[in-house]
């Protein structure tokens, strides 16, 4: 007779062959065959079995769960760090972007061609424009110290309190955060 064990902590089904005389001088088998059918033994057996199974798939489950926040949340590291050295150099470049610009002011002031910088100059706006970094326009707007940094205050009765009347120094937005704020002069109404 073949007589299977209960254990649940293996992956294997022991199986113990015991004769036929084994089984008559040993009590403890003629018990359990009349306590418990193989059917049963094997019933309950697949029970366990499937509740193994499903732990295993609830375990499987966290795990992938797990795996994709983490990829989600590397992917997002890699962009914020990219994004980070993009908005570091704008800064940089932005710098010598607004000395261009003046130097076209001050050329178109003096009547003298700015042909060639207002090429160079649409070339500059097309590279901050793949790369996603927009002007803030402020002008005859309210300010928002979110995006505008107040250099001066300019009493002027006609308009409303914190009217930006004046852009000092162009501020740039990249990927949705502010990398440099604009200047303004800021009106203020004083009806003391």
């Amino acid at each position: 007779m073949v007589q299977l064990s209960n254990e649940s902590n293996s992956d294997e089904i022991p199986v113990n062959v015991v004769s036929k005389n084994e089984e008559e001088n040993n009590p403890s088998t003629v018990e359990s065959k009349s306590s418990e059918s193989p059917i049963d033994e094997l019933t309950t057996e697949l029970e366990l079995e499937k509740q193994r199974s499903s732990e295993y798939e609830e375990k499987l489950k966290l795990v992938l769960a797990d795996f994709q926040n983490l990829s989600r949340k590397t992917q997002t590291d890699i962009e914020n760090g990219i994004n980070s050295k993009i908005n570091e150099f704008a800064l940089d470049f932005l710098q010598i972007y607004d000395d261009f610009v003046r130097a076209k002011e001050v050329f178109s002031e003096s009547k003298i061609n700015s042909d060639g910088l207002d090429s160079i100059l649409k070339n500059m706006d097309s590279l901050l424009q793949k790369y996603h970094i927009k002007q803030i326009d402020a002008l005859g707007e309210i300010f928002d110290p979110n995006f505008h940094e107040a250099i001066s205050i300019v009493k002027d009765l006609a308009l409303d309190d914190n009217t930006i009347i004046k852009e000092l120094r162009k501020g740039y937005i990249s990927h949705e955060r502010v990398i440099r704020p604009t200047l303004v002069e800021i009106s203020k109404r004083d009806d003391d």
